[in-house]
């Protein structure tokens, strides 16, 4: 008797955080949602965001001022469109969020009748624009989400499942147009594979910064979903662009405890060792520079001086004050031994944010019919060469609700597909050799810091390519003799990751937001998204 398992839904979201269960609270009056988790619901990119989500509430700023802002820290690669699409429906996509419950911080003068929000600033806003609850705005955003999908019947959230690829038509032999019927999915819990059957699948997966060694992102942020999209045959561009956030606690228990950028924006400055402020020297708006400036003087200054971090100081502020906003960074720091009202903190940049991703729409939608791709998983146009401060999750929230509106403009045209082949595990075997998994594991995230970081050059990339090609190898022989464990499937995607965004910086002649290269330090005049196809396009 088989103990293949199956599931069948409507719509398939894989991943749990704001832009997957956005979208399921969106869809979850006409359509039966099925959202993976790969972990606990909430160990996603969402719950660590500290800053907040941009958005127009003050009456002395404007849409027009946000588009531009946009797009002067994207260096000239945004697509204008979009960012005027994503800025015009901040406003009421960050509404539904407070409709939803989620306990924005409001100004002390604020009356009950009529809410105001505190707004705060942050690196390339030229407004105060920033809602935010205090210095955990993800853990609300998501708990929030959380809330409302539990109680929600038509939404089955299933954690610890690890989707493994996507089934297409043509994976399966189906002739006709090519479009997404399911996912093979890795329920870690049972130690099998499973499959779902779906009119839509989409994607929320979040990022790759696990490719690196140092991250301020949680465990989960492996790449998934724009390695099976390529998989699939769909298009990514600009995973050149990879941004390191400037500011991670340097401290050996403390791997990738970010400091919000909010500190800088209510007033912060970064020191050296020996107390003097050096971004003044870099760019004439010094703190609040965009995040690849502050990076990258922050790499400069710890390589001139041969020092091992930077310092980040608001002890000049009032202490209720820094306490009062920052009270989880607070609490958290003087677990270490540091008291941030009184003691410059030393810092470090870790990725932290993958600009590129899987090509989309203005609705969401990928090359492949029926599979949608949102949030950090996507490239949309709007971050081009570096991403502004808080503009992510209000990315996450608009194109779940457009992807959700496009989806269930189309929900009547398509069908349950009938059933699908299961995944066959009879040739392969339970490894006794997961030791090389860690070893390739521990070496891809070394040279991808190393030669793919904050600087580059031609060679860097060369060695990095080549190292990787040897991975591949290695990994797929080993994918094909062995059961899959969520560690092979996690090296997998990431190894795939990792050489698309090598291709994109060696396709990428200049230098360029967060794209630095020693070989090419200049702009070019005409420069646009690096878009990389795959050899069998769906």
């Amino acid at each position: 008797m088989s103990t293949h398992k199956e599931h069948i839904c409507d719509v398939l979201v894989i991943g749990s955080g704001a832009s997957g269960l956005s979208l399921a609270l969106h869809l979850a009056s006409t359509q039966k949602v099925m959202v993976l988790s790969k972990g606990p619901r909430n160990e996603g990119a969402t719950y660590y965001a500290q800053g907040g989500i941009a958005a127009v509430f003050d009456e002395n700023d404007s849409i027009e001022s946000h588009v531009e802002d946009t797009q002067i820290a994207g260096d000239g690669l945004c697509n204008e469109d979009v960012v005027n699409f994503i800025a015009e429906n901040a406003k009421e996509c960050v509404q539904w969020l407070i409709d939803g419950g989620v306990p924005f911080d409001l100004d002390e003068d604020s009356k009950e009748d009529e809410p105001k929000f505190h707004l705060t600033r942050e690196g390339g806003h030229s407004h105060r624009r920033i809602l935010h609850a205090a210095d955990a705005t993800g853990m609300a955003v998501q708990t929030s989400l959380q809330d409302n999908v539990l109680h929600h019947p038509n939404i089955n959230v299933l954690e610890r499942h690890n989707a493994l690829d996507l089934i297409t038509r043509k994976k399966i032999g189906i002739t006709g147009a090519n479009r997404i019927l399911g996912a093979y999915v890795w329920n870690r819990d049972r130690e099998a594979v499973e499959t779902i059957r779906a009119k839509f699948v989409v994607l929320a997966t979040g990022g790759a910064s696990k490719v690196y060694q140092y991250t301020s992102n949680p465990d989960v942020s492996s790449g998934d979903g724009i390695a099976m999209a390529w998989r699939a045959g769909c298009r990514v561009a600009n995973l050149e662009f990879n941004q390191f956030h400037p500011t991670c606690l340097f401290h050996p228990e403390a791997r990738n405890f970010l400091l919000t950028e909010a500190l800088r924006g209510e007033g912060a400055y970064l020191r050296r060792p020996d107390g003097t402020r050096f971004m003044a020297d870099f760019d004439a708006r010094a703190e609040l520079a965009p995040r690849d400036v502050v990076a990258r003087a922050i790499d400069y200054e710890m390589k001139r001086l041969g020092a091992d971090c930077m310092y980040i100081d608001i002890s000049h502020k009032d202490p209720e004050f820094v306490i009062k906003h920052f009270p989880t960074i607070y609490e958290k720091l003087m677990t270490y031994g540091f008291d941030l009202t009184k003691q410059a903190v030393p810092i470090v940049p870790a990725a932290h944010y993958t600009c590129g991703g899987v090509m989309v729409d203005k609705n969401g939608q990928t090359d492949l019919e029926g599979l949608y791709a949102i949030g950090e998983v996507s490239y949309t146009g709007l971050h081009g060469a570096n991403r502004m401060a808080s503009n992510s999750l209000l990315e996450c929230v608009v194109y779940a609700w457009a992807a959700a509106q496009h989806i269930g403009d189309n929900a009547a045209k398509a069908e349950i597909p009938p059933s699908l082949p299961h995944w066959d595990e009879s040739q392969v075997s339970c490894s006794d050799e997961e030791v090389v998994l860690q070893h390739n594991w521990h070496e891809l995230r070394l040279f991808m810091w190393d030669y793919v970081g904050i600087v580059r050059s031609t060679k860097r990339l060369e060695r990095a390519l080549r190292r990787i090609e040897l991975l591949k190898q290695e990994t797929h022989e080993y994918y094909s003799n062995f059961r899959v464990s969520n560690n092979l499937l996690e090296m997998r995607n990431l190894l795939q990751v990792a050489e698309l965004m090598v291709r994109c910086a060696m396709a990428r002649k200049e230098s360029r937001g967060l794209h630095y290269t020693i070989d090419y330090p200049d702009k070019q005049e005409e420069s646009g998204p690096t878009i990389l196809v795959p050899d069998f396009p769906c």
